[in-house]
């Protein structure tokens, strides 16, 4: 099921992340006062507006209640981001992410409604991207061109199931190589029987994730 995603703010992250989403399918909506870098940004976005996001009533209009994820983009601007974040929580965004320029941004954004915070110093747009288009993945890390390492939840048809019945290694080319219950992380016994509130790390290709993905 593709993805509506609004990204609101076109700086660096922002710019990349409407790139990737596109780029793997998602509908993408920008959103920014600059027409410059909206029209930059044309070629990898479903729809754009200009918009002052400092402006409650604009971006109220944006309809953002009709989007799946909404992604405030601006980290150098505390009062717009507070804004957007508000106006999304109200309109029943499902998920809300925030970028973030510090600890106290990134714990004012919280608790206002934000769902995920990141510090783009530890996320890049590719990286984000991954995470948001996909209903399982939690985490992403990029080892080198085509190798990654992947925080995850079970698919629904691996609960109930061991490592050994669901022969993971053959059939989606990926490698489980811990499992989180609770705080802690575990080398998982190919025996345990897998629960849905589980996490898995997982070793893969960047191909293998688009097959899980997919799935």
């Amino acid at each position: 099921m593709t993805k509506s995603i609004a990204v609101l703010g076109l700086g660096k992250y922002g710019m990349s992340l409407a790139q990737n989403m596109y780029d793997m399918g998602a509908d993408v909506l920008i959103v920014d006062r600059n027409e410059d870098l909206l029209e930059d940004c044309a070629d990898f976005s479903t729809a754009a507006v200009c918009a002052d996001l400092e402006n409650e009533d604009e971006v109220a209009a944006l309809g953002l209640k009709n989007m799946d994820i909404v992604v405030v983009a601006m980290g150098g601007n505390l009062a717009a981001s507070i804004l957007c974040v508000a106006v999304a929580k109200e309109q029943g965004v499902p998920k809300i992410v925030a970028k973030s320029a510090s600890n106290r941004m990134s714990s004012i954004l919280k608790k206002i409604g934000a769902d995920k915070v990141i510090i783009p110093e530890e996320y890049s747009g590719q990286q984000s991207a991954r995470i948001l288009a996909s209903n399982v993945f939690l985490d992403y890390f990029q080892v080198d061109n085509t190798l990654c390492m992947v925080e995850m939840k079970p698919l629904s048809k691996w609960v109930g199931k061991n490592l050994c019945e669901l022969n993971i290694r053959k059939h989606y080319k990926v490698y489980v190589v811990a499992v989180k219950e609770g705080e802690h992380w575990e080398i998982i016994d190919p025996n345990r029987v897998m629960k849905e509130e589980d996490e898995l790390l997982i070793v893969s290709d960047k191909d293998a994730l688009h097959r899980i993905n997919r799935v």
